[in-house]
């Protein structure tokens, strides 16, 4: 039987599926989160042909991406450890979702792709690195089988000129493509065609506002299935207040910053990427469910990173609603959308005009 091996990288997590060719019948999935942290975990989900699954959870101090791959290889290929994979050579074809390689489509990894997507790290410095490791990783464990990256930027391609330039001198745009990209868009894609198959109506008509809420985290609004903005920009620290990026602040205190505590470009770019967001308020972690935990036991800095964090989502809710002139429906998705309930209530609480 011939499968297909396809790995979503995150900045500290990644997630995994391989399918049946040709009827795309997903065989097994699983994900690996918290790379970095002594507490990492691989959770992996093997499916018999009725769709019934089976668990298996491996704790481990996967401590790059890298470590957490050759894991999940050593459990694929072993079915008493849940594998699906009787020989390598079951394998024909590798994806891999990447953040940003600039002008590229869909492509198939070459050495000058693999380059490419290295001179976008400094706009992707969370992700882009990850993603280039998982497809090193997986031309050692899977020597020969093509590689196709399907980078994230492209369903952000639709929108307005208006609302994907900076009010900066438009010499900049026209030399060094500083403009918004936008990303997560597989993401975006996805549940904004879905939620019209739920609801039984075509894309065209509809006002969506897709949410992808996890460690990192972008709102798009789509019309007629296309984008039309995003909260993301020339790189993901822009827009929502996430894990560890600050999100959306003013470029001014940017400068401040820098001024004040001696930092490099390097080193401002780390502060505002890797050290700021729901960790750097709370003091806390990046991860929602230990943030959550720590409001119930009253910790003061925790609470505010919450309130931050649900209210600035509602704010971009808010505001392309208006863009839109209107909305059919809010889509939740990724770690947090997907599985905490009382942050959507809490986001939709002062949504009720809608």
């Amino acid at each position: 039987m011939e499968k297909i091996l396809v790995i979503n990288g995150g900045s500290s997590s990644f997630k995994y599926q391989v399918l049946e060719k040709g009827t795309e019948r997903r065989l097994c999935q699983g994900l690996v989160e918290r790379i970095g942290a002594a507490d990492s975990l691989l959770t992996h989900k093997r499916f018999d042909e009725n769709g019934n699954e089976e668990k298996f959870v491996y704790p481990g101090n996967y401590h790059n991406h890298a470590a957490g791959m050759d894991k999940v290889a050593e459990v694929l290929m072993n079915a008493e450890l849940g594998g699906v994979i009787a020989d390598r050579s079951e394998i024909v074809v590798i994806g891999h979702r990447v953040l940003l390689g600039g002008p590229l489509g869909n492509s198939i990894v070459t050495e000058e792709v693999k380059q490419i997507i290295r001179d976008y790290i400094p706009l992707g410095p969370l992700h882009n690195p990850a993603n280039l490791t998982g497809i090193e990783a997986m031309e050692k464990i899977f020597p020969g089988v093509p590689n196709v990256a399907v980078f994230d930027t492209g369903f952000h391609s639709t929108m307005p000129d208006y609302a994907y330039m900076y009010a900066v001198p438009y010499e900049l745009y026209e030399k060094y493509g500083v403009r918004r990209y936008g990303f997560h868009g597989t993401s975006h894609r996805y549940v904004s065609q879905r939620v019209c198959e739920f609801l039984g109506i075509k894309p065209e008509g509809t006002k969506i506002i897709t949410c992808h809420i996890g460690n990192g985290a972008s709102i798009s609004a789509v019309v007629d299935g296309k984008c039309v903005d995003t909260s993301m920009g020339l790189t993901p620290l822009e827009g929502l207040m996430m894990g560890t990026r600050s999100g959306d602040i003013d470029g001014g205190a940017v400068t401040y910053i820098m001024e004040k505590e001696g930092l490099t470009p390097a080193g401002v770019s780390d502060l505002l990427n890797k050290k700021s967001g729901v960790a750097g308020i709370s003091g806390v972690s990046s991860d929602m469910r230990e943030i959550c935990a720590a409001v119930d036991a009253g910790h003061p800095r925790a609470t505010l990173a919450l309130n931050m964090y649900e209210y600035r989502i509602r704010r971009y809710i808010g505001s392309y609603a208006a863009e839109m002139n209107g909305l059919d429906a809010i889509v939740f998705t990724a770690g947090v959308g997907e599985n905490d309930g009382k942050m959507r209530e809490a986001i939709t609480k002062n949504l009720e005009f809608l």
